[in-house]
């Protein structure tokens, strides 16, 4: 009998082939005895590649007490679970394999570990508990056990509590408050004023004072350009004897950084002797230093999946010796030159932080752009505080002054979106608690930066860029190259135009960069090769090279300068030649131009809208100061499906100005549309957004009558009507106008809808729709894990909302391309508690059409479908 017991205990890890990650937290003596406790158990131990990494394709479980460290991204794309060592002990506590995501180190799961008892608190209030604990990674258990680390009651007097006193057990008696406001926070905070049997928060005294909270883990992450760099208290010889963080590891420092040269040799040798070298060439680069987020080869870096960070973090790495993401704290990530837009017309004033908690949020509203005042005064406009328990508090509640804690300030910088303040998040103060001890968690949202800085879809090809990349110099000299700083205009262009129908794509506003020439790229790998010309020569010095090599790159770099030009120089001679040259010729230009970017635009379906796009209202206020006493419109048209002005700018633009003087103005906005006109049923973008703002529906007919009888009719004579197209549709357009009315854009509000990137129609179209109805729509490419994606739907300011709607839609086509990410969206949507709905795109087009939430089976996807035509509803 032992001998089988034995057996069946030994089978309990026979699937499992682990990696352990050593930290401070978990030591190499303690890795030892947890390794060989695993491979009692039949499990067996994967070691490190000769590369020093993580093999993720022979690992199952990857054991860590953190998700710090440089393989987790990889490894959570690879979907492998990542665990706490307590997984190994519940597993063999339970005879079977425990739930990786319980015991998960992700800190946005905030109640791993936890497992908690309700004792005598309302059957409803225990309910939203469990559930809040479930969702956050904790576990829940009925009774009370050695296992339990918390029991919810309201007294001490429940049997529960009584029976853990007697047993003496280590757990914590809480009053359900403390999950209240860690749920509301978003954060874990101490528990210690919610303990019984004398809780803090029920004590008399409230206003009484706060005693100080230490920010955890702030040190070196406090500004994100630091004056020096600091070092451990041993000797730099036995430092560098002993730094072991960039073996293997290439790192490229940026220009943009201003470092002497005293400091760039310091740095160098502190990476050469730990194993690492230093590298010219962002292609060959593993690590990329900068402080602004702007250069090429910033995005260049950043598409590639290398790791970007400033010089604060390479401070961090070299003092610690040991790995951290760049992306883990915010002022370790390189900022934004111009600050988040918006953001400069606030005056922000700190109360109730200390220490480096109030260094690292004094430079972080200066990072974001806003002005830090160390007094607070009535011109001040929001007040940042840990506890509400200050003059400053009350002097801000005198003044009117927005009063918020700093989760405010971290999520819009993280986020790069300035947060509504009317989020219960941003202004809820537990009653007793300093949230200074949660300062500097918020991590840098990945997805954000990428879709503002470096989006994805650029024409800059750095696989094949790094496979022509020169060989790399000396490693002194390697530094020397580094990337040339683009000049962008504000980077939020791209977020600020998002309701357009033609997403910007121009680099200058913040869109993918364009694709650089081989020419262009040779000198951006570091053409120079001379360390003294690289050194020593100043920007705009290019002429004054010590030798022929200098002036032959000169030459060079002006070629390839006027090969760039060279489209600009032919529009301007064909300009020039035009009636009215360069100058007077300027309206048609832009006009032709207005024309073809309308002409871009996409359709949901086959049917062409041939709308122009053109913005009428700009030629409208230039025409207004010609045509004196043109009256206010009095009716904002949109169009779709309308051929009467393809191919015929001119006789657009003429008979354009005739509408406008008859009071119809033809806008290319659906959403400031009072009336929309179409030959038929359509379903374009245009038709399909602007039903969701309940305009009047005509027929073009009325356009054509307008213009043939030059006066404007009454559009109540020309309602559009299409029998045909209602039947085909399967929906009514006066129903749906109605139920549009009452939507009042609110139909997906709280659902949470995901893309394929190659879905027919784009995934532009398609995030436009769902948003003007309400919805939340997002891009899903498979390479974020359950955290990322429950960190996608936790960004929706409206959480109650979203936490109604059960299910999680991904719209795809049936490519097989597409259908490969199916399986994995299904996964991540059932780990984060949520039903997976792989959905057509009819379902979406039919959703906003009828402007009314209907499913049919048909609509549904499943691998039967790959590789056919889209189904029909």
């Amino acid at each position: 009998m032992d001998a089988e017991g034995d057996g069946e205990s030994k089978a309990l890890f026979a699937q499992v082939q682990f990696h352990i990650v050593k930290t401070e937290n978990l030591p190499p003596d303690h890795a030892a005895a947890l390794a060989k406790r695993l491979e009692q158990n039949g499990a067996r131990e994967i070691p490190r590649s000769s590369e020093d990494t993580i093999p993720l394709e022979e690992v199952t479980h990857i054991i860590s007490t953190t998700i710090d460290f440089p393989d987790y991204d990889a490894a959570n794309n690879a979907l492998k679970s990542v665990v706490k060592p307590d997984w190994v002990d519940a597993s063999i506590t339970k005879g079977r394999l425990a739930n990786p995501r319980q015991y998960s180190p992700d800190p946005r799961l905030f109640f791993s570990g936890l497992i908690v008892c309700c004792a005598d608190i309302p059957s409803g209030d225990a309910d939203a508990i469990i559930g809040g604990v479930l969702a956050m990674g904790g576990l829940y258990s009925s009774s009370v056990s050695k296992m339990v680390t918390h029991i919810v009651a309201l007294s001490m007097d429940s049997d529960k509590c009584q029976t853990a006193l007697s047993r003496d057990l280590k757990c914590k008696i809480v009053l359900p408050h403390w999950f209240d406001d860690c749920l509301k926070l978003g954060k874990r905070i101490d528990e210690g004023p919610y303990c019984l049997p004398d809780p803090e928060i029920l004590r008399p005294a409230p206003e009484d004072r706060i005693a100080e909270a230490r920010a955890v883990d702030l040190m070196g992450a406090t500004s994100p350009k630091p004056s020096r760099l600091q070092t451990p208290s041993s000797s730099p010889a036995e430092n560098r004897r002993k730094l072991s963080v960039f073996k293997n590891k290439k790192i490229m420092l940026s220009n943009d950084l201003e470092l002497g040269s005293r400091l760039l040799e310091t740095l160098e040798d502190l990476i050469v002797s730990g194993g690492g070298s230093v590298t010219g060439s962002v292609h060959r680069a593993d690590i990329f230093i900068c402080l602004y987020r702007e250069s090429l080869d910033y995005r260049i870096a950043s598409r590639a999946g290398k790791d970007v960070g400033n010089l604060a973090w390479l401070y961090h790495l070299i003092t610690h010796n040991k790995w951290t993401s760049p992306m883990r704290r915010l002022l370790h990530y390189p900022i934004a030159r111009h600050g988040l837009p918006g953001f400069n017309r606030f005056r922000i004033s700190l109360s109730n932080y200390n220490g480096e908690a109030r260094v690292y949020l004094e430079n972080l509203a200066k990072a974001a752009g806003g002005e830090f005042t160390k007094t607070m005064k009535e011109d001040n406009t929001h007040l940042i505080t840990a506890h509400m328990v200050s003059e400053k508090c009350d002097a801000a509640k005198e003044w009117n002054i927005h009063i918020v804690n700093h989760l405010w300030l971290e999520e819009s910088y993280a986020k790069w979106q300035i947060q509504t303040i009317s989020n219960s998040r941003y202004t809820h103060f537990p009653t007793r608690t300093n949230l200074g001890e949660v300062v500097g968690q918020t991590p840098i949202d990945k997805q954000a930066v990428e879709r503002v800085f470096f989006p994805q879809g650029s024409d800059v090809d750095y696989s094949t860029e790094a496979k022509h990349a020169p060989e790399p110099m000396s490693t002194r000299d390697q530094n020397l190259l580094s990337s040339r700083p683009i000049t962008t205009p504000n980077p939020s262009s791209s977020t600020l135009n998002r309701s357009r129908d033609v997403p910007l794509r121009s680099s200058q506003s913040g869109g993918p960069t364009p694709k650089a020439s081989k020419e262009n790229r040779r000198h951006t790998e570091g053409a120079f090769r001379t360390p003294a010309a690289s050194r020593f020569v100043g920007e705009g010095k290019e002429n004054e090279t010590p030798s022929t090599t200098g002036s032959r790159s000169a030459k060079e770099k002006a070629v390839a300068k006027l090969h760039n030009l060279a489209p600009d120089i032919a529009l301007f001679e064909k300009e020039r030649k035009r009636v009215g040259g360069v100058t007077h010729g300027r309206d048609r230009r832009s006009s032709e131009e207005k024309g073809l970017d309308g002409n871009r635009k996409r359709s949901v379906s086959n049917e062409d809208d041939t709308d122009t796009g053109a913005d009428e209202e700009a030629r409208v206020a230039k025409r207004a100061k010609k045509v004196k006493g043109l009256a206010p419109p009095t009716m904002r048209l949109a169009l779709s499906g309308y051929k009467r002005w393809v191919g015929a700018k001119k006789k657009e633009s003429e008979e354009r100005s005739r509408l406008r003087e008859l009071g119809i103005l033809v806008v290319s906005d659906y959403a400031s549309c009072t009336h929309l006109a179409s030959p038929r049923l359509l379903r374009t973008q245009k038709f399909i957004c602007a039903l969701a703002h309940a305009p009047v529906v005509l027929s073009t007919n009325f356009v054509d009558d307008c213009l043939s009888e030059n006066k404007a009719l009454d559009p109540g004579d020309y309602p559009l009507e299409d029998i045909e197209g209602e039947q085909r549709m399967s929906f009514k357009l006066s129903d749906a106008l109605a139920r549009a009315k009452e939507n009042k854009g609110k139909l997906l509000k709280g659902y949470s809808i995901y893309c394929t990137e190659s879905v027919h129609g784009g995934f532009d179209t398609y995030k436009s729709i769902v948003e003007v109805n309400g919805g939340k729509c997002l891009l899903y490419r498979a390479r974020a894990g359950t955290g990322s994606m429950r960190a996608g739907l936790d960004e929706d300011s409206d959480a109650s909302e979203s936490s109604q709607v059960d299910s999680v839609y991904l719209i795809s086509g049936t490519t097989v391309e597409e259908s490969k990410l199916w399986p994995k969206f299904r996964q991540m949507v059932e780990n984060i508690g949520k039903k997976p709905v792989v959905a057509a795109t009819n379902w979406m087009l039919d959703l906003a059409l009828s402007q009314e939430i209907k499913w049919k089976d048909i609509y549904a996807l499943s691998e039967k479908d790959i590789g056919t035509d889209p189904p029909k509803a």
